[in-house]
């Protein structure tokens, strides 16, 4: 874990109200897809906890959705602006299960932590398919970087305006696998834990004070004792998840 500036390389909106940051900093810290940032912001008290999309070199991508103050602040900056930003935070998605077909999952802000893991599975040789989830098609992203890798990607919309018409696990009949890692709202978790047929992992979003486990403000029961999302997760196995 460490607290350091990132320069803002840039900033740009990628689909409805959803918005792309490049930065650049000391990446060190991350070493899992799954990991997430903690973002100061002027003016405000908490940080910003933002799932990691990708790193590569000295670059960190990050992607989030405007909805509320801090987010509406993060979509007025511009490049060049500097943030004090605290990296390696979370535990992260374990890619050794995964098996020789994994399936990815993600839902709306639960699809950018769903590009690193591709990545390094598919360089892992892995044959891998994903299932991305909004509500129309004004909100879809990422869909051609995820083919660019070579993965095989499936897209549902709730109002059927592109891809699959419902939600992902709407889709879950069109793929084979051998294990999956998931992200997205919890009633989208559930309902990908009631459907699916192997053993996978979940990253809770969770609203948080610290991100690093000192304040126990998102402690969650599990069947081996109560764990913290931002310092025990963000990512919990399947058999240990109590609803």
């Amino acid at each position: 874990m460490k607290d350091t500036y990132f320069t803002l390389l840039s900033n740009k909106e990628i689909a409805k109200n959803t918005y792309e940051w490049v930065l650049e900093g000391d990446v060190s810290d991350i070493t899992a897809p799954g990991q997430f940032v903690n973002i100061k912001l002027d003016g405000f008290y908490l940080r910003r906890p933002i799932s990691v999309a990708d790193i590569e070199g000295d670059k960190l991508t990050i992607v989030y959705k405007v909805v509320g103050e801090g987010t509406e602040k993060m979509a007025s900056m511009k490049a060049g602006e500097e943030l004090l930003v605290l990296t390696g935070l979370g535990n992260g998605y374990d890619l050794a299960p995964s098996g020789d077909m994994p399936l990815l999952i993600g839902g709306g802000a639960g699809v950018p932590p769903m590009y690193l893991a591709a990545r390094r599975l598919r360089e892992a040789g892995k044959s891998v398919s994903v299932i991305l989830g909004f509500g129309s098609s004004d909100e879809v992203f990422y869909k051609e970087r995820f083919e660019a890798l070579g993965c095989k990607v499936l897209v549902t919309t709730v109002d059927g305006t592109s891809g699959i018409k419902g939600f992902v696990t709407d889709a879950l009949g069109d793929v084979d696998y051998t294990y999956f890692y998931t992200c997205g709202p919890e009633p989208m978790l559930r309902a990908v834990y009631n459907a699916t047929e192997t053993s996978g992992q979940f990253s809770f979003e969770e609203r948080m004070g610290c991100g690093f486990g000192a304040c126990m403000g998102c402690t969650c029961k599990t069947k081996y004792g109560n764990k913290r999302i931002c310092r025990d997760g963000p990512v919990l196995v399947k058999e240990e998840i109590i609803w």
